[in-house]
Order: C-alpha cells, then structure tokens, then sequence
C-alpha cells in the first residue's frame, strides 16, 4: 500500500510536466542548439567533452545503436562496441552498476530507455566511486527531455525465441541394452530380458512399455513467442523538460500440456525523468520508474527432471479405456481420483511417486512477482556568482525490490498398473496408488525477498579557463550508499571522499590527479580508511608543429596512467558477510555435532573457534598502470583507441594454512585456530583496442567497427597447500586455472592394466580412462595432477557492420572468443555433470554410444560403461576438456525508414525492420557450445518491429 501510493505521486508529477512546460510560452526554442549528449561523454559524477576523457573509458551510444539495432536487454553484446567490456572488465569479477548514478541492476532498465552506457575501466576513471568500485564501473545513463515540441515515439515488437538444441538421450530400448552391458562390465547379470527389450522398441504398447521422450513435441515446443511495446514521449522548453517511458512485454514458455501451457512471463514500466529549471541559476530533476514483473509457472522443475527421468521408469498415463471393468480397485481410482482430459490417470512407481510430468499436469501453478521502486532527485545549483565556473550539485536515491511467490499447490496420487493379456488383448488388472489427489485452496506465500538501497552524493564542482589557453578543473564529492538485504544482518554500505583536480593547455598538454577516502566498516579501528590517488597524463601530438606534415593525423594522443586503489569488496568470509574477520570467533556446534562435553544428558553443546583474531588486517589493493593512444585518421574517416594495463591485486585476504602447522585446523575436533590475514597477490595484464572506419562508396555509406579485448593473469602469491611435486603449485599460473591428470587413452586389456601404474582411485578395468605417472611413484592419485588450461577466453573481439541505401539500413554484430577450455561434466561447463559423467542409475545420454568394448577399443571415445561410481574415470582430466572458442554472429537487423517531403506526415519516420539474434555459431565443438542441460534451452530470437514519430 505504501509503495502503490509513492508511485501515483510521482506519476502524478510526471503527468503533470508537460502542461508545466506548455504553460511557459514566452520562452523561444532554439532548435540550433544541440543537446550535451552529441558531443559529451558522462564520466564519474560529470559529463566531459570527448575529446577530453583521459582514457580508461569505453562510451557506447544505446539510443544511437537502438536505431538500427533493437534489442531486449541493456548490455547485449555490449563487449562488440566497449573496448575493455567482456563480460567482465579487464579481467575483473563483478563491476559496479550505476544506473543514473544510483547502484542498480542492468536487468532493471531495458534498452529503449537508456541515452548512453559508459564503462570505466581503469582505477584513475572509477576511483571518485570509492571501495565499490575497484573492479571497474558500468554508467548507465537513461534517457532525458529536451526543449522544444513534444515528441512521441511508439515501438512495437513480435518475436520467436527458437531452441537451437535440445539434449539427445537414449531411448528406452538402446537405454536398456546399454544398461545390461554396463551391469555386465561390471560382473553383475543382466536386468533386462531380450523379450522386454524387444517390447519397448516395438512400441505397440508404450503405455505397458514406454519411450518416455521428454524433449518431444509431446511435452515441447521448438519455440515461444515474445511481444513487446514501448511508447516514448519527451518535450518541454528552457523552463521545464519531461521524458516518460511506458512499456510492456510478454512472452511465453516451451512447456505444451498441463497447466505449463499457461506459463508466461509479463512486465509493465513506466519511467518519468523531469528538469525544472527553478531559477537562472537553480536547476532540479526528479525521476521516478516503477517496473512490475509476474512470471507464472508450474510447481515443477520440468528441465531438472527431463535431464535425471529415464525413458522405461513408467508411463506418465494410463488410459482408463485399457483398464479391465472387473478390475474394481482401479475402477474406483477412476471415479475418485482426478483424470487427465478426462482420460487418464497419472502414471508412476514406487520409487517415482512423484515425477516433473505428473507435477505439470496436477501438481499446481503459481506466480513469481516481483516490483521494483526507484527514485531519484537531485539539485543543480551555478554558484559563479560567487566565483566564475563554481558549481554545487547533489544526488539522491531510493529505491525498493520486491519479489515472493504466490502459488496454489496440490497433492497429486500416480498409479502403477499391472498388465495382463487374458483376453489376447493388453489390459491393466490392478493398479497400486501412490500419494493422495488434495488441496487445501490456499494460496502460499514462499520466496520472500526485500532489498532497500539509499544512496546520496554531493559534490561542489570548479571549471574555468584562463588566456584562452589554461583550462582548469576541480571536484570534491561525498559519496555513498547503503543497501538492505533479506537474510543479511549486516547492510551493504560503501562510503568515500573523493576529490579531482585537473588541467590542460590548449587540450594538448593534460594532468589529472584523483584520490579518495575510503571507509570500511569490515576492517579494525585504525585500519577502517586508506587514501587512494591516481595520477593522469596525456599529450596530444596532433597539435604540435613536428605533427603539421602529416596531414593524414586528425587527432592523435597519448595518455597514460597510475593509481592505488584500496578496495573491501574481496573481505568476505565466516558466516558475517566478511564482518568481524579482524576478531576472534567461536561458535556453538548442533547437537549431532559434539565433541566432547562436561555433563551427561542428551541436550549438549560444544564450542569451536572458527578463527584467531588479526587486528592489522588491512584493505587489499589495486595497484595499476596504463597507456593509452587514441585518435582519428584520413578527414575522421579512421577512428581508433588502445589501452594497455597493468593491473595488481594484493593483500587478498585468506586464512593462510600454508603458513601454520596442521593442528590449527585440525579435522577433529573441526576448529581452525588461523587468523584472516592479506595474503594473496593477483596480476592482470592485457590491452583493449577500438576501431571504426566510415566511408561512403557509391550511394551506400559504410561503417567498420571493431572492439576488442586481450588480458592475461598470474597468481603471484597463493595461500596453497604444501604439494608434493612443484608442478601442482598454482602459483604462477593464470587465474581460472583448471588442474587435472592427463590421460593416455584407455587401458586395452588385463595386461595393460598389470604393466601399468597402480590406480589410486579404486579397481580398473579394460576400457577405463589411463593416465599418466607425472612423478613416475608408480600411483596414479591427486599428485598426478598437472596444468591443463585456463576456463576463461583471454581474447574477445566483436565486429560491428553498418550499410546503408537510401532508407533501407543493414546492421551486423559479429563476436569471437578465443583461449577458454571447459570441462564435461564438470563446474567449468554450464552442462549437467551427468550429461557426460554417466555411471550409477543416470539417464543415457548419445554420447555413450562412442563407449569402449573390446570390440571397438581402437575407435571408442568413451570408457565402458558402469553402474558402479567409475571413480577413475570420471574426474578432471584432460579426456574431458574441450575448447570454447567460437564466432558468434550475435545480430542482423534489416530495415526500411519512410523519408517523406513533407515533414508533418505522420509516415515521416516510419522505421520497419526486421532482425535477429544469436542466430549462427561457428564452433568445433558448437554442439557442445549450444546446449543446455537441466535448464531451459538456448534460443535463436527472430522479430518483426515497427517504429513511428508522432
């Protein structure tokens, strides 16, 4: 209720705007006037001139980029147009999101209503955001009114997400043959008779002897449908200026029968962002979005349980015609149970009573919804009254998530029949019950979660220039935020000091100095602030005399760059979100969990200490370097930037067992008596690099562009175990790194086996993975373990194309990965481990049909089989690597813009495209690359679109 009424206010007020500015109809628009967002950049608390960002610093233009290529999420492909930006930054874990300078989620703004997306990179451009911060900043900046007539832009979308691959398992019959061989392999006699088997392919009764395919049309469609509209309106005059964004979009759900038929996903935004100049010199804003998101869905993890449910366990329904009438028990299920279309009652067995196909038909649905709040104000005050270029502006932000479950939930009973053939025809005689059809009608409530983030800056702001030559420049900010989080005691909290200080001569000569005052409340008192300074240089060599001969140099500068920057956000440990790790902690263990204890009686408690107190625990550090080059070639036909970085964490913190005797950790009682300490030492290295080559041939104008980024890391200094081998040792080598054995194929045969190092990791058998004695001990166990490769890709490079004809436009987006391997059936790879791992009771997927048999021991690609753990085989080795390099044509969209003489026709404008989205992959191993297991599928998304001005 509370929040329903924030928002009528503040869409009240946004409603209100344009009336405001119509009102002040004795100011005059001058339409020569471009806005600030042509030729400025924002950058940390302030918007410069593009030609005076000092490097560090990607800029992509979303509305721009809007115009040509739509999309649905804010940073799709972001890494094809920001140099630095690959997911990551510069090799970095999670950056800071701001969306209009107020941490935010980027899934929370969609693209239509973002001006522009700024990466800062390096420590010089994102220290001025403090500790939050030290792994790169992503600026959101959303769309804003301009003066002048009001502008309404109407979009409307519809899509087609279509599966690229479903995963390929065996059928009941290849399932069952395959099994048997496995329980052979393993000196245990078939499960399965030839006469089953048989029966199950036949498929003349899959109800008595089902093929339960749970990827089929049956269950499954190859796609879903996405419709979206938006509808932007801005306007206003110098006095006022209003932007209002409204949008909905609704999409759909693979899942065809049962209630997941029903399953959907719709949101609704509205956006208002409001300028009012109060007074000449006091200007305000006030910005306010609502989002509102339901996702209704079944009571089933329907992709989990395709991936685990094999194919003969049981039919998922049992037609009541094929029931005998004298069959009385199964008779009377039928008139009180419940029946599906009238027709069936639920299959099941024993050890499945319940199961994701029977859940989806009877086990109840429910919706996912969740809100979100966001407000923002802030005032702009011109102080050159009291002195000429001072400036004071001041931001504010409040914002509230939202998100529980609202679901009906239902008991459901399965049945397993009995079959007989009395009459010569098959009929079920008796069917056993499991569980109970019931509901109790009400609604659960489940999944409660909350997030509250405040966050306020002011900052007072110098800029001046003097003999037309000296530009000068200088900042203080205060800067902070806070955040509340179910489940966590401690709030999320981040405050700093921050101040800038710059010059340059005749924008050819730059100095920039940066710091800022950190606080953390994670350290002791004493170590809870660090200054942070960064030092900035740059020379434009375009503009000096030496330069005038080269006529083909537009522009052409050098930057370059140092910084330390202190940082909390890798203090995390113990059970208090990285709190208190600087103190002394004990615990009481459960009651299952006593050691020892001073009285008799059946309530007992033991107390353990989790850690020895460090009281000079410091923060960990980012200590970098840059040099950057940018500049622009041939009349601005070249555009071109480069950055190389240098970039060191230290001092991460660890409880360093390396450095105490094993009894300070011992495994029982389970103690550890080490202190958190700063420790461990990481090195990033890499270089980004943009391009863009504009050119016009004939009547078609061109636009190249490129973006790419290389990085390489070490472990400098590790808290690791003491290894036997030096080769084990993860210290100098990358960050991700994978460790495994190396096989040597598989064992042929007994002989091979006896002639072979012993394997530590239980029995082996012909046809079991062999591995390599790395220190010749004549065992085979974790010491063998060697470097194998580094999971994440160091280079990623994305192509942008731009043609254009008259009105039709033609827009590509390519991007290429390259150095990342990934394991099966491993954390390393996004598949179900088992997909790969096969062994035990796990479904049978098509990659067993490469298995090892004495018959195709010199072709197969897979061990034997085995119902036991396969303990030998199924671990990291190289047997299970795979490369993940690939090229992604992630974009297309082709479109047509009317162009009209006459300006106030309402198809001036008119944009009609059409495009696509990760459509093709080029992969050696694509199909790997493609799938998903255990998860929905990975989807090729296809839309129509049209645009008009108004």
């Amino acid at each position: 209720m509370k929040y329903t009424k924030i928002s009528k206010t503040i869409l009240s007020l946004v409603a209100l705007v344009p009336c405001l500015a119509q009102a002040q109809t004795d100011v005059q628009y001058n339409p020569s006037v471009a806005p600030d967002s042509a030729t400025k950049v924002q950058v940390a608390f302030r918007k410069l001139d593009k030609k005076d960002v000092l490097g560090g610093v990607s800029s992509v233009n979303i509305a721009d980029l809007m115009n040509k290529s739509y999309s649905t999420y804010s940073l799709d492909h972001l890494e094809a147009f920001a140099p630095g930006f690959h997911g990551n930054i510069w090799g970095n874990g999670a950056y800071l999101v701001l969306v209009d300078g107020i941490p935010r989620d980027a899934g929370n703004v969609l693209p239509t209503e973002i001006q522009e997306i700024t990466v800062l990179k390096s420590a010089a451009a994102s220290i001025l955001y403090g500790s939050r911060a030290a792994k790169g900043v992503l600026l959101i900046t959303t769309k804003r009114g301009q003066a002048g007539n009001q502008q309404v832009q109407i979009r409307a979308n519809a899509g087609l997400h279509s599966v690229k691959r479903f995963p390929n398992y065996l059928g009941s019959a290849e399932y069952m043959t395959l099994y048997n061989e496995a329980r052979q392999n393993d000196g245990i006699s078939a499960l399965y008779t030839n006469e089953q088997i048989y029966n199950h392919a036949a498929g003349t009764n899959p109800y008595r002897y089902p093929n339960v395919d749970m990827y089929s049309e049956e269950y499954l469609k190859s796609g879903y449908s996405r419709y979206d509209a938006t509808m932007e309106v801005s306007g206003g005059n110098e006095r006022a200026r209003y932007y209002t964004n409204l949008g909905f979009y609704r999409q759909g759900s693979l899942l065809n029968f049962g209630e997941g038929q029903n399953n959907n996903t719709q949101r609704f935004n509205v956006r208002g962002n409001v300028d009012v100049d109060i007074i000449k010199q006091i200007s305000s804003f006030i910005d306010a979005s609502v989002s509102f998101n339901n996702q209704s869905n079944v009571n089933a993890d329907y992709f989990g349980g395709a991936a685990t449910l094999r194919p003969n366990r049981f039919s998922p329904l049992i037609p009541i015609s094929m029931i005998e009438e004298n069959d009385w028990t199964s008779q009377t299920y039928v008139n009180s149970g419940q029946l599906i279309d009238g027709k069936y009652l639920l299959g099941g067995s024993s050890l499945d009573q319940t199961n994701p196909i029977a859940a989806v038909y009877a086990g109840g649905s429910g919706n996912n919804i969740s809100r979100q709040f966001q407000f923002t104000t802030g005032v702009n005050a011109d102080l050159s009254g009291v002195l000429k270029g001072l400036s004071f502006h001041t931001t504010f932000g409040l914002d509230y998530s939202t998100s529980y479950r609202l679901a009906f939930s239902r008991q459901y009973a399965t049945y397993n029949p009995v079959w007989n053939n009395y009459s010569g025809a098959e009929l079920v005689s008796f069917s056993q019950k499991f569980g109970n059809d019931a509901s109790t009608g009400n609604q659960d409530v489940s999944e409660p979660w909350f997030r509250q983030t405040s966050a306020i800056n002011a900052r007072l702001a110098y800029e001046n220039q003097f003999l037309s030559k000296h530009n000068v420049s200088a900042m203080i900010v205060a800067n902070g935020f806070q955040q509340s989080i179910t489940g966590d005691y401690h709030r999320l909290s981040s405050a700093n000091l921050g101040m800038n200080l710059g010059y340059n001569f005749r924008q050819t000569y730059y100095a920039d100095f940066t710091g800022s005052v950190i606080h953390s409340a994670k350290l002791p008192e004493g170590n809870r602030r660090a200054f942070s300074p960064t030092l900035s240089l740059a020379w434009r060599l375009s503009n000096e005399g030496f330069m005038k001969s080269a006529r083909f140099v537009n522009d052409l500068r050098l930057t370059a760059s140092a910084g330390v920057m202190h940082t909390d956000i890798d203090i995390s440990g113990g059970n208090s979100q990285g709190f208190y790790l600087y103190e002394s902690s004990f615990r009481q263990t459960g009651n299952n969990l006593v050691y020892y204890t001073w009285r008799d009686g059946n309530t007992n408690y033991t107390a353990v200490q989790d850690r020895d107190a460090n009281p000079n625990l410091k923060f960990p550090k980012r200590e970098e370097i840059t040099f950057g080059i940018d500049g622009t070639l041939f009349n601005r036909a070249l555009a071109f930037n480069g950055t190389y970085f240098s970039s060191k964490m230290t001092g991460l913190i660890v409880q360093n067992a390396s450095a105490y005797p094993s009894y300070f950790a011992p495994p029982f009682p389970a103690t550890n008596f080490m202190p958190w300490e700063n420790y461990n030492d990481e090195l990033r290295t890499g270089f980004d690099l943009g391009l863009s080559y504009s050119r016009k041939l004939g009547q078609v104008d061109w636009r190249l562009g490129m973006s790419g980024t290389y990085f390489d890391t070490e472990i400098l200094q590790l808290a690791e175990p003491i290894y036997n081998n030096i080769y084990q040792y993860r210290t100098g080598r990358p960050l991700n790194n994978i460790f495994g054995l190396q096989n040597l194929g598989f064992y042929k045969d007994q002989d091979d086996i006896n002639n072979s190092p012993r394997s530590g990791f239980g029995e082996v058998k012909p046809g079991d993975i062999k591995y390599k004695d790395q220190n010749q001990d004549g065992v085979i166990n974790v010491d063998d373990e060697v470097y194998l490769g580094r999971s994440t890709p160091p280079l990623t490079l994305g192509f942008n194309i731009t043609a254009k004809y008259k009105g039709f436009s033609l827009f590509a987006v390519g991007l290429l990965r390259n150095g990342g391997l990934a394991l099966k059936g491993s954390n390393f790879s996004s598949i179900n481990p088992n997909y790969f791992w096969v062994n035990g009771e796990d479904k049978y997927s098509e990659i067993v049909r490469g298995r090892w048999t004495p018959e195709t021991r010199e072709t197969a690609t897979y061990p034997r089989l085995t119902t036991q753990a396969g303990s030998n085989n199924f671990r990291t080795s190289d047997f299970w690597l795979y490369s993940t390099n690939r090229f992604d044509l992630a974009r297309v969209q082709l479109s047509y813009t009317v162009t009209s003489p006459n300006d106030r026709s309402i198809l001036n404008g008119l944009q009609i495209y059409a495009n696509g989205m990760n459509l093709l992959s080029v992969a050696k191993n694509r199909e790997i690359l493609e799938l998903n297991v255990g998860t929905a599928p990975q989807t090729r998304f296809f839309n129509f679109g049209v645009k008009g001005n108004f």
